[in-house]
């Protein structure tokens, strides 16, 4: 066995772990760039961590679930009439293995991939775990990717199936399909009305899965391995093609179940609406992994769930944990802040009077203080509880932001109207969070603690403690597809994961990103500037500005580029060429 300085060891496999799907087979690197290679895993703590959870595959982890919960509802969407479709984990399981029959018959090789193109969905879920459960890869594909974008992906996983949701993907893969070598069938699940060769209807694929026999599908679950990959994430870089981050089993699994413990999600009780892109990691993981883990339920918000839509689906399902990215936030801070300019002066001073006593009881649990005074519990009860009513998360438990920096501002807002957020941070290579907040552990300026059972280090800090923040644990990367050079920058001899994140760890445990080691500034007087800080302040103290980066690399002086907020699409989502009428009232005050 190989010990890193972390007092961690890498389990090459045992006889005790060589049964079927949840087998380890024996591996002699930490990383592989293979499709079809092994890697030893990241165990911290040997023995605790891996009697406390032992290895489980993907198939495994379903099977788990169906075996305990076979009737609990596992996936929701809404039909034309507006009543929910429901299926329960034992049809959930059912249907993997029908597709799965089908992908194995219609050419999905082991080590391949299927690639999936569309909005959240059953049909999404399902490819992805059939995929699995066939000895390929799933490998998620961005719906507003570009054709040359999808050629990239489809082409460098190998891909022998695309399952895309309209005609609008299929047009993208149609175009490129003689580019794909692999290629083997393309299945279209929503409205296929086509009669183009290669191309066909879900309903036809569950049509060519019933007719298969079990035994070959079950024979290649014998084989599977959770050190081996099934899971492909694409993730870009500042140049080039973005690349494929190789996702293990246990990699999938076990940061499921450190993410659900974390929180304490409790099994066969919790709800979840899926409406973030499924092709990101984070999304993955709670959507598809974590809610199988716990038999959670699982609605589907329809697609202009980002463009406005959603709010509608939380209050109609009432989910009782909730992910956002900084911009579903954002976008929700601006309506409310909207409302309440609307109020009248007493409505105004109530107002106040509940934030500041729901912020205040926030900062005294920060500052470890069990407070729970009466002013905040009537703001809770009375006021607070009107407002979640108004957005469906009135049963909500637990708010995440996670994907990209919430200010400290908008953090501070939502704590104060009794909606305590709590930031998420990690990477793709980290399958998803490797630090999260909870209300025993947070800050306003922080990405938290380390989730129990992971381990972070700072790299080379200097004197005031910033330096690389580097992770490790059994949720670290197996590498990146066909990219040895970029995989050992990024994992070290030891098993490290480099983030390329500045950052310090405080007494208590919590992290801070203070910048970023490529970004960081090299004045022509030789001065060091890490632009993060600067640029979260701007934007901070400047409410009506959307974006600013830092420049200044080898110059005399330091320059910043802003954008200001325009209005948005609503159709789209997308920003238009009109400033929001807040910035023009700025603009000619300045």
């Amino acid at each position: 066995m190989y010990k890193n300085t972390a007092m961690s060891e890498f389990v090459n496999g045992t006889d005790s772990y060589r049964n079927g799907p949840n087998q380890i087979i024996p591996a002699d690197n930490i990383y592989t760039t293979e499709a079809d290679g092994r890697v030893k895993l990241h165990i911290p703590e040997y023995g605790k961590a891996i009697e406390k959870n032992p290895p489980i595959s993907v198939p495994g982890l379903l099977s788990r679930t169906v075996e305990r919960y076979p009737d609990a509802i596992a996936l929701c969407n809404k039909l034309p009439n507006g009543k929910w479709n429901k299926i329960t984990y034992r049809e959930y399981q059912q249907q993997v293995r029908i597709v799965a029959k089908a992908f194995i018959h219609l050419g999905l090789e082991m080590y391949h991939s299927v690639c999936i193109l569309g909005f959240n969905s059953p049909e999404w879920f399902i490819s992805d775990l059939a995929a699995i459960h066939a000895g390929g890869f799933a490998a998620g594909i961005y719906t507003t990717n570009s054709v040359e974008a999808c050629l990239h992906s489809a082409l460098s996983s190998r891909a022998n199936i695309i399952v895309v949701q309209d005609d609008k993907q299929l047009e993208k893969i149609i175009q490129i399909r003689d580019q794909l070598p692999d290629l083997k069938v393309i299945v279209q699940y929503e409205d296929c009305k086509n009669n183009i060769d290669g191309v066909i209807s879900w309903s036809r694929l569950l049509q060519v899965g019933r007719e298969q026999s079990d035994a070959r599908l079950d024979d290649i679950l014998k084989s599977i391995a959770v050190n081996e990959c099934c899971t492909l994430v694409y993730t870009s870089g500042t140049v080039g093609n973005p690349k494929a981050v190789m996702l293990s089993h246990d990699n999938l699994t076990w940061d499921a179940i450190a993410i659900s413990e974390r929180l304490d999600l409790k099994e066969g009780a919790e709800v979840l609406v899926s409406y973030l892109p499924l092709s990101h990691v984070a999304a993955q993981v709670v959507d598809i992994y974590i809610t199988m883990l716990v038999a959670c339920t699982v609605y589907f918000a329809d697609a202009n769930a980002l463009k406005g839509s959603l709010i509608n689906t939380l209050k109609e399902v009432h989910p009782t944990r909730f992910l956002g990215v900084p911009r579903v936030w954002e976008k929700m801070h601006e309506k409310m802040m909207q409302v309440a300019a609307s109020g009248g002066p007493l409505r105004k001073a109530i107002a106040s009077w509940a934030k500041n006593n729901s912020l205040q009881h926030y900062m005294d649990k920060m500052n470890g203080i069990n407070s729970n005074s009466w002013g905040y519990s009537v703001a809770s009860s009375v006021i607070f509880k009107k407002v979640k009513d108004a957005i469906g998360l009135t049963k909500c438990k637990t708010f995440v932001s996670a994907a990209a920096p919430l200010s400290a501002d908008i953090k501070k807002y939502f704590f104060s109207i009794d909606l305590p957020i709590m930031e998420a941070f990690g990477m793709s290579e980290a399958s998803g969070a490797h630090t999260l907040g909870v209300l025993e552990a947070f800050g306003f300026d922080t990405i938290g603690p380390t989730i129990p059972g992971m381990q972070t280090k700072i790299h080379e800090p200097d004197k005031d403690g910033n330096g690389e923040i580097c992770m490790f644990g059994r949720h670290v990367f197996m590498g990146y597809l066909g990219e040895q050079e970029k995989t050992q920058d990024a994992l070290d001899k030891e098993g490290w994961l480099h983030s390329g994140d500045i950052g310090r760890i405080d007494n208590k445990g919590l992290v801070y990103i203070t910048g970023r080691l490529k970004e960081l500034l090299i004045t022509a007087g030789g001065e060091n500037v890490p632009p993060v800080p600067i640029e979260q302040t701007v934007k901070t103290e400047l409410m009506n500005i959307s974006n600013c980066v830092l420049i200044g690399d080898r110059k005399k002086f330091l320059s910043l580029l802003v954008t200001l907020k325009t209005d948005v699409d609503v159709n789209t989502g997308m920003p238009l060429d009109t400033l929001t009428p807040e910035v023009k009232t700025w603009l000619k005050q300045l």
